[in-house]
């Protein structure tokens, strides 16, 4: 099971995440997310363990601890962290192919186009509006 580990310290490394998380159980992965402009760690990361229950248990252990300076985040990873990271097409795991909506197709706008002969909404009948009371400016 995946998990993503936010809220690192800048310095944290993927080993220190691999030798916090193996006391919970067997480590199949650990890796920290590297900015590639910069070169400095994204402040976030994810640890791969091979055993479902253990990573709960690393999840209800692990999260919101003091950890390397920071105080870290520990949830279940969701979606594809292994294929679109955005360098090799795709593009964050998102499957459905990017098709840009004009205009003249599908739902573009989600009212009616407004009739050239638009007129406002005529006045109610009977209505007087009631006089304002002292209560009125003692409720603010």
């Amino acid at each position: 099971m995946n998990l993503f580990v936010g809220n690192l310290n800048p310095e944290t490394t993927a080993a220190s995440l691999r030798k916090l998380f193996s006391e919970f159980g067997e480590i199949v992965s650990s890796k920290v997310i590297i900015d590639n402009a910069t070169g400095m760690s994204r402040g976030f990361g994810f640890v791969e363990m091979a055993d479902k229950f253990h990573s709960y248990d690393a999840i209800d252990n692990l999260d919101c601890i003091f950890f390397e300076g920071s105080v870290i985040s520990v949830k279940e990873a969701k979606g594809n962290t292994k294929g679109g990271g955005g360098s090799k097409g795709g593009g964050g795991g998102f499957k459905r192919p990017f098709k840009p909506r004009t205009p003249g197709e599908g739902n573009f706008n989600s009212r009616p186009p407004r009739d050239n002969n638009f007129s406002p909404r005529p006045p109610r009948e009977n209505y007087t509006p009631r006089p304002r009371r002292d209560d009125d400016f003692n409720k603010l």
